[in-house]
């Protein structure tokens, strides 16, 4: 494996990704190619090291190291990309030879259950975006601190970092961290396609809340990320209120009011008007949203003066809770089949 480059060495970085990979192109199956994809993009590979060394670089000479970097990360994670898909094809189509099914076997009696409204509601939430000419995006749920914080434009002494507030994964020198958010997959697109960009991420995300009525510590989220020339809050709102009218009927009513989000610059909190709320017709806080930072796009190599763009994010469950009036989180995760198929989900 080649030596640590300098991010400003394009030649060096060079022979790094044609050591990558030939290395995909070597491995034979997915375990081969697992232990590939550690070699050279795991936390201890020449370009992860590489990258670290930005930080250390004088400021004239980052964002160009940054460009690098993201041009030479983005190349070796969509070679990575398409081996996967191969070898998982070739997988795939061993088993379907080697297993078989008897056809003539005694059918099942039992009752066969209900799809969760967890996984109906994030599956509702994709087809619209697909619908709307976007991609599904997704990502490891063990993420790189570089990803899940870094990247994303989160100081380091952001309490996001304090282990009373994230799960992270030992040993403390690897930098791994249970994703928060699913906000990494962004980082993710940006790097392995190409622009402009359309993407939606739904996933599981994990942080150190107590079970309680309206929390957990493992949830869902979806997040949304567009980024192409001449984008505005215009295009974002408008993208907001075609999703929750999809979501909640032709009379559903957005408003964003201002706030902060390290990720976005300006940004958002977004409301919906529920008129069956407990209580009363009311806005609810349903996510958050804004442009995206020009940090955030610089750290995939992307240059905020060409390209802009925004992103939202919102939480399954809490969707999922005030479009279908469920009072209790507790209802949610406890698994009793009745919960589902009250929803008329049945299978």
């Amino acid at each position: 494996m080649s030596d640590v480059p300098s991010p400003l060495d394009e030649a060096a970085l060079e022979g790094v990704i044609n050591d990558a990979l030939a290395a995909f192109d070597a491995a034979t199956d997915l375990e081969q190619l697992k232990a590939a994809r550690l070699a050279h993009t795991g936390e201890k590979a020449p370009l992860t090291l590489a990258n670290r060394m930005i930080g250390k670089l004088d400021k004239a000479d980052k964002a160009t190291a940054g460009k690098n970097m993201g041009r030479a990360r983005g190349r070796v994670n969509a070679a990575l990309a398409e081996r996967t898909e191969v070898l998982e094809a070739e997988n795939a189509a061993r088993i379907l030879r080697e297993e078989t099914v008897d056809i003539t076997a005694a059918p099942r009696r039992r009752r066969l259950g209900a799809r969760h409204p967890l996984t109906v509601t994030q599956d509702r939430v994709s087809d619209i975006f697909v619908g709307m000419g976007w991609e599904i995006a997704e990502g490891p749920e063990l993420e790189s601190e570089w990803f899940n914080f870094d990247a994303l434009n989160f100081d380091p002494d952001h309490p996001a970092r304090e282990m009373q507030d994230t799960f992270f994964v030992e040993p403390a020198g690897a930098h791994l961290v249970m994703r928060t958010h699913t906000s990494p997959v962004q980082i993710r697109a940006m790097l392995e396609r190409d622009l402009p960009l359309y993407v939606l991420a739904p996933g599981r995300t994990f942080r150190t809340d107590e079970l309680d009525a309206t929390h957990t510590p493992v949830f869902h989220q979806f997040e949304g990320l567009a980024v192409d020339k001449g984008l505005t809050m215009a295009d974002l709102r408008g993208t907001l209120e075609h999703f929750a009218r999809q979501m909640f009927g032709p009379d559903a009513k957005i408003r964003l009011r201002p706030s902060f989000f390290p990720f976005t610059e300006p940004s958002a909190e977004l409301d919906i008007w529920h008129p069956q709320a407990k209580g009363g017709p009311q806005w609810i806080e349903w996510g958050g949203s804004g442009m995206v930072h020009p940090n955030v796009l610089r750290s995939a190599g992307i240059d905020p003066s060409v390209y802009s763009g925004f992103a939202f994010g919102m939480g399954i469950e809490r969707t999922l809770m005030f479009r279908n009036e469920v009072p209790d989180m507790h209802d949610i995760i406890e698994g009793d089949i009745r919960f589902s198929n009250q929803f008329g989900m049945e299978i």
